[in-house]
């Protein structure tokens, strides 16, 4: 196509485009092929005598569970048709009232999105926190890319809610810990968000926390406020201030179109007298610790027994359910 190359960031969105059908085109012809083996391996079953199956009835039914897990896939491939469902997500975990408690009950969901993340082919980032006083986090920023991201974590966001016997307390009473978790898509390059430099307040300070050796040695952190809206972004992850500046505007167009969009805004001067504090929302979901084990999603029904093991990174059952119950509410539409 002539004249393709001529916008890099429009000819790499294509691409990625491309690249993500020849793979769900791949793993339909897989899945297609399993269906196939273990159509014949039955063929095989039924032709034999039942002193003959034993060996060929373990073939068949490892078979059936390998296409079992294919096709729960590409059934979950289905409902990730959203605009923005393949780019990376920006995620904002935020303890919420309750102090260290609350701190420590942020951080164990940063860690639950970290263990979980690579199950999934993800690439988890950090690119901000605010340490808690005693333990845990105030607040963590993180990107996560890869393919589908924001389409997985999108369904993340909301409030979450702990109940467990508090290792701070002395006295091993029962606490009920929130937080809450912002999920928004990054804004893919085609997308172009003006900003007047004007309406920006930039200030930029020495990183802490983790980050490596150019932590606290240089003023490398930025904090960029969006004075009309009063939205405020903060990276201190990355080498440089340099970097830090880039991907905190990145951060930065990408809550102003959030915002727009879920205002019905088309233009960021109307955002002036719209209300930018992050609401808690709804509650989405519920970690029981004590006095017995349990996950309950309250949107989906979705449940699990075992809450260590959720908060060990086996969130993705959590997911689908999350999606197709999204689906159902947008009447079948694309998310």
């Amino acid at each position: 196509m002539p004249g393709f190359w001529d916008n890099p960031a429009a000819a790499s969105e294509v691409n990625q485009e491309i690249s993500a059908i020849e793979q769900n085109l791949q793993e339909f012809e897989t899945t297609a092929q399993a269906v196939e083996e273990a159509s014949g391996l039955w063929e095989v079953l039924q032709a034999e005598n039942a002193a003959e199956s034993g060996e060929h009835l373990e073939q068949f039914i490892d078979e059936l569970q390998r296409v079992a897990a294919s096709v729960q896939h590409l059934e979950l491939e289905a409902l990730l048709d959203g605009e923005y469902d393949n780019q990376p997500a920006l995620v904002t975990i935020h303890a919420g009232a309750g102090g260290v408690e609350s701190c420590d009950w942020a951080e164990m969901l940063y860690r639950m999105y970290a263990l979980w993340a690579p199950r999934e082919d993800l690439e988890l980032h950090v690119t901000d926190q605010r340490e808690g006083e005693v333990a845990g986090v105030l607040s963590i920023t993180l990107r996560i890319s890869n393919r589908h991201a924001y389409g997985y974590m999108k369904v993340e966001s909301g409030v979450h809610r702990l109940v467990r016997i508090s290792p701070f307390d002395k006295n091993k009473r029962r606490h009920t810990s929130f937080a809450s978790v912002d999920v928004i898509p990054e804004l893919p390059p085609t997308v172009d968000i003006q900003i007047d430099d004007n309406d920006l307040k930039v200030d930029v300070f020495r990183a802490s926390g983790a980050g490596g050796q150019h932590v606290n040695k240089t003023s490398s952190a930025v904090r960029i406020t969006h004075i009309p809206t009063g939205i405020v972004v903060t990276c201190q992850n990355e080498r440089s201030q340099h970097q830090n500046r880039e991907v905190a505007m990145v951060q930065l167009k990408s809550k102003l179109a959030a915002i727009m969009q879920r205002e019905h805004k088309e233009r960021i001067e109307d955002l002036r007298t719209v209300q930018t504090d992050i609401a808690w929302g709804s509650q989405i979901r519920n970690y029981v610790m004590q006095p017995y084990q349990m996950v309950k999603d309250l949107r989906t029904g979705m449940e699990s027994g075992n809450a260590q093991r959720v908060l060990d990174g086996e969130l993705t059952p959590f997911i689908w359910a999350g999606l197709k119950w999204l689906r159902e509410q947008r009447g079948g539409g694309a998310s």
